[in-house]
């Protein structure tokens, strides 16, 4: 954990620096409608962009070592950091939370900008949503390797990492909610509608699955409150919404956007697009215990 606290140092002091000198330099946010794209805050896109690019070519490469681990277990090199236990979470993770959670990022603040005809709200909070983000990504993998983990796939991190990650989160949803009550459009676009599930149900999975009771201030460890059939049931209602509300609902966002956009056309029928976001809401939540079969 010693480690993870000069990372978290290390993080906040870099962090106070950059966004400080944001805010001595920033100039004010414009006044009403936009009337030019130059006016969006795309800075921060282009930063969730390139750390999208980073984390994917990170967990792709891994993906790569496990494989060829399975065929040449010499490749472990008989270490505990190079492990294909160990390797696999920062494969799985890299490309899942990294990568597509970059991307995430990057699409929601691009469209809900567009569709609301509005800059995002603040110009600080989208910044800590993006680089919060990072150092959450950061603590994770190094815990990976270190075998700093909680026996839940997919939400290896351990509790101090989950703690940080719910903080970023809330802002991310703020930033999310108070642009959508600045919008300067009657209508709220079916895409903010997913990207705001996505954000909502994530939180809410995180949450549930992740409540432990740490072993001390001062210990990586904790327990989990849930145990036994509850704590299976509760991970994998965890494990399968985490690939129906990060993996669907959030790339849904992206293609109810940038499918229409690049075919210049309108979305074919816009009440069937709310027929589809609420059928998703309704249906998939609820499922997850299929994940335990021949357990």
């Amino acid at each position: 954990m010693s480690f993870h606290a000069f990372v978290f140092a290390a993080a906040f002091i870099s962090g106070a620096t950059i966004l400080g000198g944001r805010i001595t330099k920033r100039n004010d946010a414009p006044i009403g409608a936009v009337r030019d794209k130059s006016e969006y805050n795309d800075d921060v896109i282009k930063a969730a962009v390139i750390a999208s690019v980073f984390w994917g070519l990170a967990g792709f490469l891994v993906g790569l070592v496990i494989a060829l681990q399975l065929s040449f277990p010499e490749l472990n090199f008989d270490l505990p950091w190079t492990n294909f236990g160990r390797l696999r979470p920062v494969h799985t993770s890299g490309v899942i939370f990294a990568f597509g959670g970059n991307v995430l990022l990057a699409t929601s603040f691009y469209t809900v900008q567009r569709t609301c005809r509005t800059r995002l709200a603040g110009d600080i909070a989208p910044w800590f949503v993006v680089l919060g983000y990072q150092l959450f990504l950061v603590i994770a993998a190094t815990g990976y390797l270190l075998g700093i983990t909680q026996s839940k796939e997919y939400a290896e991190p351990e509790w101090y990492a989950d703690l940080w990650l719910t903080i970023v989160w809330v802002v991310y949803l703020l930033v999310f909610l108070v642009t959508l009550t600045k919008r300067k459009e009657p209508h709220i676009y079916v895409a903010n509608w997913f990207f705001l599930a996505f954000i909502v149900t994530v939180a809410m999975l995180h949450l549930v699955n992740n409540l432990t009771v740490p072993v001390s201030v001062f210990s990586p460890k904790s327990l989990i409150v849930w145990a036994g059939v509850q704590d299976a049931l509760t991970q994998w209602w965890y494990g399968h919404n985490a690939v129906g509300f990060f993996l669907t609902a959030g790339f849904l966002g992206i293609m109810y956007y940038f499918v229409p956009k690049r075919a210049e056309r309108p979305v074919y029928s816009y009440r069937l697009s709310i027929v589809h976001f609420w059928a998703l809401i309704f249906l998939y939540i609820w499922a997850g215990p299929h994940h335990l079969h021949y357990t």
